[in-house]
């Protein structure tokens, strides 16, 4: 596609509004940004949506919204399911309540019943609504944790999770027979709630949600047994965790909230972070004042779609510590599973979910306590995935904790994706629990070390923006997949695993065996010590993610090795 003639075809558009036109004029001779917006549309898969809020092919707009919504119709009806209906939320980011209603619009336009959030919601609400509901699909407008300039379109199926590859292929394809700039259906909004075809979903269904994630609680008096002494404070990040967050504490019997006011409204220009995201220290510095100053040890916060939460916790030195995905990971999942023990409600069949890049703790804590785990692709829907295997043979129950290392859990079947109210609730409960033996978070993690063994998960993150950029990456990971590493930190490459191509190289006898996992772009190295070296591209971000695992008998000696592995890892992916 030629980007000048595309550029000029939108500039000379009438669907645009003068605001929209002056905004192509202003890089009318700028051909880096008229490249990035209008060389290639946005790749739609199993994630969905995600890029900058511009006009553009290549951007987020009402016009891209309506194109892939317009995808989204035509696999419904394939289905039949325009009675069944379409779920629809969206978080605090500009322009993300517009987006919500064009979407809500086309498909009203195309005869499907819409069910639409009154305001912003918790991403997991909407994974909930589309179960709850018996609805076919959702759409859920958010870009999670991205900077303010992004937004994201996010597509789910029948059982709450995100669509499979086989339906992104199909929207894919089914968008692409429609001009992008077709403004037909658009302004349906009105029309459809006057026709009842989009109903507002409002408070009443928050309590139905309210409800089923009150119920994955392991001991619901644990809070208020110690709520005289308990103080926490929250920060929703200027996100939808705003309402529902506070109101699962004061639920579960929390009488000490202190809130960061100045993040409590919703706004997506997130005006006190440079980035909304809990996995960052930096969004904590406001929550750390006010717990010092009232005398809190713990700090939640939550991002702009209350899907991922992020907590810091005081150590006995009387600072800070933040707490890592996989640390809460393992801290929840050995507290779930001794906790449901002790009160006789760990079933048989009892298991938990992480993502292949997750910490091996996991596997440690798991094989003691005597529970099955799963290891699955990044991606709540893989997690998804074994629960609904169990579910379709009526043992859903079995099921204890599904866990990210980017801050995601799960502990119940009512949705299919990383539920950050949820998890906050559970976080608050463990706190308590741990409170009443007079024990810190940071303490009962220093046992987690003592009894399971130390082990350290890094990231490197290598970004590779611009137009290019996807390109880049493509070649580093083909280069991975020609060139096996030998080494990494003096350890050499036992096993190097290709879940692309679906096979396991075993190097020193040059055996290979299958996977038995679906292609996915992803290059695991397991080291002759047992430590791990996983690459793969984001899904969500212009960059290639290294995750580091490794385990040992002493933090010095892991931290040092762990070092190690990343300078080399980051010498094989920029070569």
């Amino acid at each position: 596609m030629n980007y000048n003639s595309e550029f000029e075809r939108w500039l000379n558009s009438s669907a645009l509004t003068e605001s929209e036109r002056e905004e192509l004029l202003a890089i009318k001779d700028n051909e880096e940004q008229k490249a990035l917006r209008f060389t290639a549309p946005m790749d739609f898969g199993t994630a969905g949506l995600r890029s900058t809020m511009y006009m553009g092919i290549g951007c987020m707009n009402r016009f891209t919204v309506a194109q892939t919504t317009r995808g989204i119709a035509a696999l419904i009806k394939a289905d039949k399911g325009e009675d069944r209906g379409v779920a629809i939320a969206c978080d605090s980011r500009n322009n993300s309540a517009s987006f919500a209603r064009v979407s809500a619009s086309i498909l009203a336009s195309e005869g499907i019943k819409v069910y639409i959030f009154d305001s912003l919601r918790p991403t997991p609400e909407l994974s909930f609504a589309v179960r709850e509901l018996g609805a076919l699909a959702g759409i859920n407008i958010t870009a999670s944790h991205n900077p303010k300039e992004y937004n994201g379109y996010k597509a789910y199926w029948a059982d709450g999770a995100q669509i499979n590859p086989e339906q992104a292929a199909i929207v894919s394809c089914e968008r692409s027979k429609f001009d992008v700039l077709d403004t037909q259906g658009m302004d349906c909004y009105e029309w459809g709630i006057n026709e009842g075809i989009i109903t507002v979903l409002g408070e009443d269904f928050d309590e139905k949600y309210i409800q089923a994630v009150l119920a994955t609680s392991v001991c619901p008096d644990a809070v208020s047994k110690v709520a005289d002494s308990l103080k926490v404070v929250y920060t929703p990040l200027h996100g939808a965790g705003y309402k529902l967050v506070p109101e699962i504490f004061r639920r579960i019997g929390l009488k000490n909230l202190y809130t960061v006011d100045s993040q409590m409204t919703p706004d997506g220009d997130f005006p006190t972070v440079k980035k909304p995201n809990p996995e960052y220290a930096d969004v904590f510095v406001e929550g750390i004042e006010i717990a010092n100053r009232v005398g809190s040890d713990l700090i939640i916060a939550t991002d702009p779609d209350s899907d991922r939460v992020g907590v810091m916790a005081r150590g006995g030195d009387g600072k800070f510590r933040n707490i890592n995905g996989n640390q809460m990971g393992a801290l929840l999942l050995d507290y779930v599973i001794s906790e449901r023990r002790k009160i006789g409600k760990l079933s048989d069949t009892a298991f938990c979910v992480k993502s292949i890049v997750s910490t091996d703790m996991a596997y440690k804590i798991a094989e003691t306590q005597g529970v099955k785990l799963y290891d699955v692709y990044t991606g709540f829907k893989f997690i998804g995935e074994v629960v609904k295997s169990y579910e379709e043979r009526g043992d859903e129950g079995s099921f204890l904790l599904g866990f990210e290392e980017s801050y995601g859990y799960l502990l119940g079947s009512y949705a299919r994706d990383k539920d950050a109210v949820e998890a906050s609730m559970m976080i608050l409960e463990m706190t308590a629990y741990y409170r009443s033996l007079n024990m810190t978070l940071i303490d009962a993690l220093d046992k987690l070390y003592e009894t399971y063994g130390y082990y350290s998960e890094k990231m490197v993150d290598i970004y590779m923006e611009g137009l290019d950029g996807i390109e880049r990456r493509k070649r580093i990971m083909a280069a991975l997949r020609e060139n096996t590493p030998v080494s990494f930190g003096g350890y050499r490459v036992s096993e190097a695993r290709d879940y692309l191509s679906g096979k396991i190289l075993y190097t020193e006898s040059g055996r290979c065996e299958s996977t038995g996992l679906a292609p996915s772009d992803v290059l695991y190295y397991v080291l002759e010590n047992g430590d791990k070296i996983v690459v793969r591209p984001s899904g969500t971000e212009p960059k290639i993610k290294i995750y580091v695992l490794a385990h040992g008998d002493c933090p010095a000696e892991l931290d040092k090795k762990t070092e190690a592995y990343k300078e080399d890892a980051k010498r094989i992916a920029e070569a």
